[in-house]
């Protein structure tokens, strides 16, 4: 398996003799390969003999497939360069990948037959300037994998190409690389519309959790996380003279009561026990501290864990936006934003995961995990097939434990090869139910 010529170097990137140790903890690229320092196999051993064999020549590739994404990351819809290298990596294994026609995203069938069943990964990084510290630190101004999408990419790379090696699947496998997790309504739309579900039975997908010890996954019957909607609102006013607020619209004054008053009004019309929580996230409005502005932006994110509740929330938005504005004389536009739906993972799909993550893992992998309020447009795959997704854990186990989105995320890389593991099993244990 060969390298793609046109991928940017890594930091420190050379040949083992010309400066860089064979063994060192940095990627390094070559004509015939890929060498980093291997890192410790939680699942060595449990088979089967194709993937431990796949699985040994290619460790260190795997690392630094990873490496190089972190290091070169794009924003949603310009997933361009990490298209082009997860593409030819799957073409030098003999596969056919399709990119779809925005030139962004791909997917990839591996064995014929049915049943199909689908893994999938995002490939968009987010806009952060990254503050880890890592050698193959990001290389790109306000672009980061701080969400931990290079290692989903990896993952599913690698399970690819570790099941292309087997003689043969009972069935297929389709390898799903989408575009655009990060952005409302999300990339998964994209694909769901290309046609690219149409003939697939079940559909399975990890993501990063920095709460969960690597070597462990989180798994769950029914909702893992909550719909989300982003709500943006622009205010207007003549402005004018802040010693004469009376003779205009106070835009300010009227920013701030939605502010503090929307979230207290919303809790009031939705059952507590939805979990619905709107914050906000962006306001902007002004410059001098004696003029009142003209114009204003408000923006957050409405969450909530219950999907009944979600389907009412935007006619609740217009609404009290509406009586909250009205005696304050400010003009306004409302661009309410429907997001993503819940992830609800389906009973039987669960327990395939969970086969899967025993035999590749051992039972004790398996953790208990909760529903959480971020979104992920994961929920509209399982709007249409069955399937589930499940926590990975990425927690070294000892010091600190960086959130997902912030610029100092980071993850063990030992959970790349439980992830690899984890996926294969779980597509093996579904098609052969």
């Amino acid at each position: 398996m060969t390298v793609l010529d046109s991928r940017a170097g890594f930091p420190g990137e050379g040949l083992p003799g010309e400066g860089v140790p064979a063994d060192s903890s940095d990627a390094v690229l070559t004509e015939a390969g890929v060498s980093v320092a291997p890192v410790a196999d939680l699942g060595a051993g449990r088979g089967p003999e194709w993937l431990e064999t796949w699985l040994a020549e290619h460790a260190a590739d795997i690392l630094a497939w990873r490496r190089h994404i972190h290091a070169n990351p794009e924003l949603a819809r310009r997933e361009y360069g990490t298209t082009e290298l997860v593409a030819g990596l799957l073409r030098s294994a003999g596969l056919a990948p399709q990119v779809m026609a925005s030139g962004t995203g791909l997917v990839c069938d591996i064995g014929e037959g049915e049943p199909c069943v689908a893994l999938r990964a995002d490939l968009d990084a987010l806009p952060l300037t990254e503050a880890s510290g890592l050698p193959f630190a990001s290389t790109v101004d306000g672009a980061a994998h701080a969400c931990g999408h290079d290692l989903h990419t990896t993952i599913v790379l690698a399970a690819g190409l570790a099941l292309a090696s087997a003689d043969r699947l009972p069935g297929r496998v389709r390898l799903i690389f989408q575009p655009a997790e990060e952005v409302m309504p999300g990339g998964a739309l994209d694909v769901i519309r290309a046609g690219h579900l149409d003939d697939v039975d079940r559909i399975f997908g990890l993501h990063c959790d920095p709460r969960v010890e690597v070597g462990k996954v989180g798994t769950r019957v029914g909702a893992l996380t909550s719909a989300a909607d982003l709500i943006e609102l622009r205010l207007t006013s003549p402005g004018g003279h802040t010693s004469r607020p009376h003779l205009t619209a106070d835009l300010v004054h009227a920013l701030g009561t939605v502010i503090t008053s929307l979230p207290a009004l919303l809790s009031r019309r939705v059952d507590p026990r939805s979990g619905t929580v709107l914050v906000w996230g962006s306001v902007h409005a002004g410059e001098a501290a004696n003029a009142v502005p003209q114009d204003g932006l408000l923006r957050g994110t409405l969450r909530t864990a219950d999907e009944d509740t979600w389907k009412q929330l935007e006619s609740l938005v217009e609404s009290g936006v509406e009586s909250l504005l009205a005696p304050l004389g400010v003009g306004y536009e409302l661009n309410y934003l429907r997001g993503v739906p819940p992830v609800v993972s389906e009973p039987e799909s669960t327990g395939l995961l969970r086969e899967g993550v025993a035999a590749a893992l051992g039972s004790d992998a398996l953790v208990d995990t909760a529903q959480s309020s971020g979104g992920e447009d994961f929920g509209w795959y399982l709007q249409h097939v069955p399937g589930a997704f499940a926590r990975l854990g990425v927690w070294p186990g000892e010091g600190p434990q960086r959130d997902l989105h912030q610029p100092t995320f980071e993850a063990d890389e030992r959970a790349l090869l439980t992830g690899t593991r984890v996926l294969i099993h779980t597509a093996l244990k579904a098609l052969t139910p």
